[in-house]
């Protein structure tokens, strides 16, 4: 082989073995999807870049990432349920949580397992089921306004407990335990 060719060759191989897929993400990751996903746009779990999902004791090989730009270009849908933190009701919107998971590469059957977890540590696991029948969304607004972190938001995982009968009949304060707000990950399994 010519050294210049073998030197060609030589030069490429680090950018092959280490180049993350290109994304075209335009502000910093909102959310993080993974697990059982067919894309990814990000590299694997780094313990020193990823030090929430480090000392959450997450892992993982391949993630798709959102940003809030790459959430709004989905279809948003609204939703109008009473709050357990005020009593009142409030107007939510954002994509449906199966489209989020969609566009990430996950087939979500009825008995997928899908976590969803918060910045604080909180995770609550519904099914695929649940994530339709129930209407879930990832709400990036509320009232008509971006959620800000350190409120509900930036995202919040949540659906309309109103309109869903089993929900509705339970006391506000008891309808909302597998909504974690301020969303950061979901594992799909």
């Amino acid at each position: 082989m010519e050294k210049r060719t073998f030197l060609a060759t030589l030069a490429a191989l680090p950018a092959v073995a280490t180049a993350a897929p290109k994304t075209s993400m335009r502000g910093p990751t909102l959310l993080t999807v993974t697990g059982a996903i067919a894309k990814a746009n990000r590299g694997r779990f780094d313990p020193v870049a990823d030090q929430m999902m480090h000392k959450q004791k997450l892992s993982f090989d391949k993630a798709w990432a959102f940003d809030y730009a790459r959430l709004a270009s989905l279809s948003a849908v609204t939703i109008r349920p009473t709050l357990e933190y005020d009593g009142k009701v409030h107007t939510l919107s954002g994509p449906l949580l199966t489209d989020v998971l969609k566009a990430a590469g996950a087939t979500v059957t009825d008995a997928t397992r899908i976590t969803l977890r918060a910045v604080d540590g909180y995770a609550a696991t519904i099914t695929g089921a649940q994530a339709r029948s129930r209407k879930f969304i990832v709400a990036t607004q509320m009232d008509g306004a971006p959620m800000a972190l350190g409120g509900l938001g930036p995202l919040w995982a949540v659906y309309d407990a109103d309109r869903v009968p089993e929900m509705a009949a339970k006391p506000v304060a008891e309808r909302f335990g597998s909504c974690p707000w301020a969303l950061y990950h979901i594992e799909v399994a």
